[in-house]
């Protein structure tokens, strides 16, 4: 065939000749080129037709871009698919002995890679579209780079982007020091006019693209493609248009869960005289070329997963479209003829939003990562990436890889960590697959596996919900649908291609068979499965329908409407995080008594004495994560735990726990007097310090203690007396007495609980006394409460001879008429003391 390219000509024509030259001589190369250039389908032809060695292998990030490619590519050279080029995806297979070009996707690129490290056959690498930042296919290129280091270094590696800095990419392409050459290719063919508008009301998005859809049908020419963040907001757009466009022209959903024809409806040039408007989500944003399109009209808008390491579920967020993805969602009207596009933004915020996407490694889960990097058998901070992995998810990741029993206590890759590598599924599905076959339930695992695989194949009809991942394999097996439920189109031939392939790739791996002669009823066993893959994702139900407790400690909810609200216990396969709880979307009920037995590894028996709900607990509890699956009370607890309980709940609540009297605070209280107005030897026996010492202070006296009832017969006087001074009772006795013997000859108690020691005492007592009453030896005055005959205060002081001086007159004088029968001399000081009343 002629190596010239075919017509029309596009911009990376002009730069293929130079293209050609830099990967024969330097064996990489980085091709800059925007949208709308050709990348995709005129260099493998030029490729083809300059004969390099082996086959070109093209590497498209998705399946749908994949089959378009392929197509574009065979029709260059009057082929069909299968051909020169060939297609293998994870659902297709079209190649021959003939393919010298193949279009595959990244989950395809990367088994082989893993196979065959050295790709023997393979002449050039060429991956397309690398600004995306997908997992595969940056983990890919890494994996290609080390390939090209050790085994292959005359295998050619191509990487194309219309919006990447392609110098970050050439360095990392580097070779014994020296860049990869990066060639660079004009901008688009046609120019693309762009008008921003208002921003939707929240809520009017649909409404506001029919608008600006019906707009451009009767202003501008071609079909239109509009940018919509998911496929919800493409069928209510859909809605919003039906019987309001022209009847020449055809609304058209396109989005990767497709069928593959749809998918090729969508994308196909519009009948002579017809046009068409294509809802898509960014599936249409780079690589696939859809044919005639004049207008694009961009909601700025993307769905992009968020994974939370914390734990470890997954959210889809809908956040502004960057900047690079704008740009080459307005390149695809500008591919064949001057081009229109619309941004439902206003044009000031254009400069604030992120220049590009963020690459997936910093977002998602990197559990399938983890696992193809450990299966390499490097460490991902000597792999060449563009970006390292977030930390965070990272840690994550290999610690989930670790429970599933794929990476050993040593961090290394196990023999059950290969056999899950070798799956085309994600580690957990992979785990579901083997234990599941081990189980003696391979058929219906690889059943639950394909459906869990994609996306969801039933669409529940709001407001009701069905959860029932049963219901999914009832549509799988053909079965009736609830009627809150519809099956999407296309979804039972997708999902029974799926079960075949899991089937293949599960008869294709050692040590995945096994029969039980006890295997779970089918009612209960799909549970079982899911719950072998999320073991973490267990859920028991709390005290309101719908509510649920995650294994992994996370609180998760149905709607109370669903069947399985009411579920004691079910295993959870599609769950995002919600906002303050997670949200389930996918689960079956599980059997306590299976999950036992299929789970046994996964169990932890806790024994475990503690202090709870105000009380010493004892019991032993059979756990998931989070969930107690059952308890009991432990009947002969060990002593030295049940202290151990005791002292914590002594710590939460406090000494009040223990049987004071007023005694013994009283007791406390003289010794801390002494502690801060003395010193050494008499230590601080406030709370805090027996509290900050209840090994030693408090422990000894607790030793037969084994609730809290028992805490009443301890003593807290003798806790107090075994801190004090060795011999301490005379001197305690003499420095902070009980009682002191007042004028009238009685002995009136002290009360040493306040700021100051108290005497509380008659006034007529007192006569006679010219000081005041004192401890420590006489330093310290006590605090003098005087009192009526009755017992009332009358007076607080702790100068006596001040108070005879200065404040007893007018005592007398108020006193001597409430109290005629005791005596009120009017020099005190000299008076004799009484008890009790005395005649005149």
């Amino acid at each position: 065939m002629s190596s010239t390219p075919p017509s029309p000509p596009l911009p990376v024509d002009a730069v293929v000749d130079e293209l050609l030259t830099a990967i024969g001589a330097a064996g990489r190369v980085v091709l800059e080129a925007p949208p709308g250039a050709g990348k995709t389908t005129r260099v493998p032809l030029a490729m083809l037709a300059h004969d390099f060695d082996g086959r070109l292998v093209l590497l498209e990030p998705r399946r749908v871009a994949a089959r378009a490619a392929a197509r574009r590519l065979a029709a260059g050279i009057g082929e069909s698919v299968g051909e020169r080029v060939g297609l293998t995806t994870r659902d297709e297979r079209l190649t021959s002995r003939r393919t010298r070009i193949e279009v595959v996707t990244e989950g395809v690129l990367l088994r082989r890679l893993h196979r065959d490290p050295s790709l023997e056959g393979v002449g050039v690498l060429f991956f397309d579209e690398f600004h995306e930042r997908n997992l595969e296919s940056d983990l890919a290129l890494a994996f290609a780079i080390e390939s090209r280091a050790t085994l292959r270094e005359d295998l050619r590696l191509l990487v194309a982007s219309a919006t990447l800095d392609g110098g970050r990419v050439a360095r990392l392409l580097a070779d014994q020091g020296e860049d990869a050459p990066v060639v660079r290719a004009a901008g688009r063919t046609h120019p693309v006019t762009v008008d921003h508008r208002d921003r939707p009301a929240p809520g009017g998005l649909a409404e506001a693209v029919a608008d600006v859809v019906l707009e451009v049908l009767v202003r501008d020419q071609g079909d239109v493609l509009v940018f919509l963040p998911g496929v919800a907001g493409i069928r209510r757009t859909a809605r919003t248009l039906a019987g309001r466009v022209p009847g020449d022209v055809e609304v058209l959903p396109l989005h990767g869960t497709l069928p593959p024809t749809e998918q090729d409806r969508a994308v196909a040039p519009s009948p002579h005289g017809r046009r068409k408007v294509v809802l898509a989500t960014d599936v249409a944003e780079s690589s696939l070329t859809i044919d005639g399109v004049g207008v694009v009209v961009d909601a700025g808008l993307a769905r992009e997963p968020r994974f939370d390491a914390r734990t470890g579920m997954t959210g889809l967020v809908t956040v502004p479209a960057s900047r690079a993805s704008a740009e080459q969602r307005a390149g695809r009207a500008g591919r064949t003829a001057p081009g229109h596009c619309v941004r439902l933004w206003p044009a000031a915020e254009h400069p604030a939003r992120d220049a590009f996407p963020r690459p997936a490694i910093h977002t998602d889960d990197l559990t399938g990562v983890a696992l193809e990097v450990a299966a390499w058998g490097t460490a991902v901070h000597e792999l060449a990436l563009l970006d390292q992995p977030d930390p965070a998810g990272w840690a994550r990741a290999r610690a989930t890889l670790a429970e599933l029993g794929a990476l050993g206590a040593d961090g290394r890759i196990t023999d059950h960590g290969r056999r899950l590598a070798r799956l085309p599924v994600h580690p957990r599905l992979g785990q579901l697959l083997v234990r599941g076959h081990a189980a003696g339930l391979g058929d219906l695992a690889v059943e639950v596996a394909a459906v869990l695989a994609d996306r969801d194949p039933v669409r529940v009809v709001h407001p009701a919900a069905v959860a029932d991942l049963g219901v999914r394999l009832a549509a799988l097996r053909g079965g009736a649908l609830p009627r809150e439920a519809r099956l999407r189109p296309g979804a039972r031939d997708r999902l029974r291609r799926e079960v075949a392939r899991l089937r293949r790739s599960c008869r294709e791996l050692p040590g995945v068979t096994g029969t039980v002669d006890d295997l779970p009823s089918p009612d209960v066993a799909v549970g079982a499965l899911v719950a072998l893959g999320w073991p973490d994702r267990v859920a028991a139900a709390r005290d309101v329908r719908g509510q649920f407790l995650l294994a992994n400690g996370r609180g998760a909810q149905l709607p109370d409407a669903d069947l399985l609200a009411g579920e004691p216990l079910l295993a959870v396969a599609a769950v995002d995080r919600g906002h303050r709880e997670a949200r389930i979307h996918l689960a079956a009920p599980l059997d306590l008594a299976v999950l036992r037995r299929m789970l046994g590894d996964e169990l932890d028996v806790v024994e475990e004495v503690v202090w709870r709900d105000g009380d010493v607990v004892a019991e032993r509890r059979q756990q998931l994560g989070a969930l107690v699956l059952t308890r009991s009370p432990l009947r002969t607890p060990p002593a030295a735990d049940v202290l151990s309980a005791v002292l914590d709940g002594l710590r939460g609540h406090g000494l009040g726990l223990l049987a004071w009297n007023p005694a013994a605070r009283q007791l406390q209280a003289r010794a801390q007097l002494l502690h801060h107005h003395v010193g050494a030897p008499w230590p601080d026996v406030s709370d805090a310090a027996l509290l900050d010492d209840l090994d030693t202070a408090v422990a000894p006296f607790l030793l037969k203690v084994r609730r809290r009832s028992d805490l009443q017969r301890v003593a807290p006087a003798a806790i107090l007396r075994a801190r004090l001074p060795a011999g301490h009772e005379r001197d305690l006795e003499r420095l902070a007495p009980e009682s002191l013997m007042v004028p009238s000859g009685s002995r009136v108690r002290l009360d040493y609980t306040g700021e100051r020691p108290v005497l509380a005492v008659r006034l007529q007592e007192l006569f006679g006394a010219t000081t005041t009453p004192a401890v420590l030896d006489g330093r310290l005055p006590v605090l003098l409460h005087l009192l009526s005959p009755a017992g009332r205060p009358v007076q607080i002081t702790d100068d006596l001879a001040g108070f005879w001086e200065r404040a007893y007159p007018e005592v007398r004088a108020e006193l001597r008429g409430r109290y005629p029968k005791h005596a009120w001399p009017e020099d005190p000081r000299t008076a004799p003391p009484s008890r009790g009343t005395r005649r005149r």
